[in-house]
């Protein structure tokens, strides 16, 4: 009798020691599966631009590294300043935002270029026979603002034609670039090239098109993360641009199909905004997609210092971005 209750003991407590090995199994495993939210401040509105983030998330690139997004369709400048408080660790924005970020001690970094290419460009009629900057001299011009992007790029695209503001007559018509086109309230406009043009050669008017990117290489958008997260979490960015790049990736062999998956994300989305994705693969194509040039950094900081938007150079350039995590999650 004896004997079969030290029997039984013994065969209670392996079967203990068993259920507490699979408790502690599934407690692991559960915090294996658990994603990490983020909140990945835009930008912009809902947009087929933002395809090969759609098609991460959709194909579950993000969720394989991780990670779950949240996209906050907010101000590029707000993005700046959450990421430079290290209260997010990623936002999408330019490159010049950047550097005039870090020139505010804001210490954000640089680290995927996602449009190679400066996506602003000057649109006028045909008929206005607009057809090099150097036609621009006495014409008015309307642009969205005297700040941001559009600013950059348009003053980029008359330095790099030796050419000043003073010779053209540039007119703030806020974000009503097609309306004042189409109204001859001016003779050209400054638009996002994958935006704009392609809304105009959809109602079947004959445009030219001044390509920024054709005369002038800056930096534009692309993802920063900030000081703390590299030092403290150098992971987490390698998981977030490795998912990154393969729904780019994606994108650009397949746009149909990211066509499609940015239905899912963009509300009352139809085919007449396909062309819009289509636009935005010339500016994302590059030989290592996410690398960026040390020589555009110093010739967008170069225009910042011409334009007075900054007092003086940053004491070290190269510090406002790095190609160290896309060297690393290249396959």
């Amino acid at each position: 009798m004896k004997r079969f209750v030290i029997m039984l003991i013994a065969m209670l407590t392996v079967v203990m020691l068993l259920a507490a090995c699979n408790s502690m199994a599934a407690d692991e495993n559960a915090a294996a599966n658990e994603l990490l939210r983020l909140r990945l401040p835009m930008g912009y509105i809902p947009d087929p631009q933002y395809a090969p983030l759609y098609v991460a998330v959709e194909k579950g690139y993000f969720a394989e590294e991780g990670l779950e997004l949240e996209f906050d369709y907010s101000f590029e400048t707000d993005g700046m300043a959450l990421v430079g408080a290290n209260e997010v660790p990623f936002a999408l924005v330019g490159g010049d935002q950047a550097i005039l970020a870090r020139a505010q001690e804001l210490p954000v970094v640089y680290v995927l270029e996602w449009f190679q290419k400066y996506p602003i460009a000057v649109v006028s009629h045909e008929t206005a026979g607009i057809e090099t900057p150097q036609d621009l001299i006495g014409r008015s011009v309307g642009i969205p603002g005297f700040f941001g992007t559009s600013y950059v790029g348009y003053v980029g695209l008359l330095s790099a034609n030796d050419m000043t503001q003073d010779q053209v007559q540039a007119t703030d018509i806020g974000f009503t670039q097609i309306e004042s086109l189409l109204t001859d309230q001016v003779d050209a406009v400054v638009v996002f090239a994958n935006n704009e043009p392609v809304q105009l050669e959809n109602m079947g008017e004959s445009i030219n098109t001044l390509q920024v990117a054709d005369y002038i290489d800056l930096v534009h958008n692309g993802v920063v993360t900030n000081e703390a997260t590299i030092t403290n979490n150098p992971d987490l960015i390698e998981r977030f641009t490795r998912a990154m790049l393969r729904g780019l990736t994606d994108t650009l062999a397949d746009p149909d199909e990211a066509y499609e998956i940015s239905k899912i994300y963009v509300e009352g989305l139809d085919d007449s905004r396909r062309g819009v994705l289509e636009a935005s693969l010339e500016f994302w194509r590059a030989d290592t997609l996410g690398l960026t040039d040390a020589q555009s950094w110093e010739r967008t900081q170069d225009l910042l210092l011409d334009m007075g938007l900054l007092d003086g150079p940053l004491a070290d350039i190269e510090e406002a971005f790095t190609n160290e995590f896309i060297l690393k999650v290249q396959p």
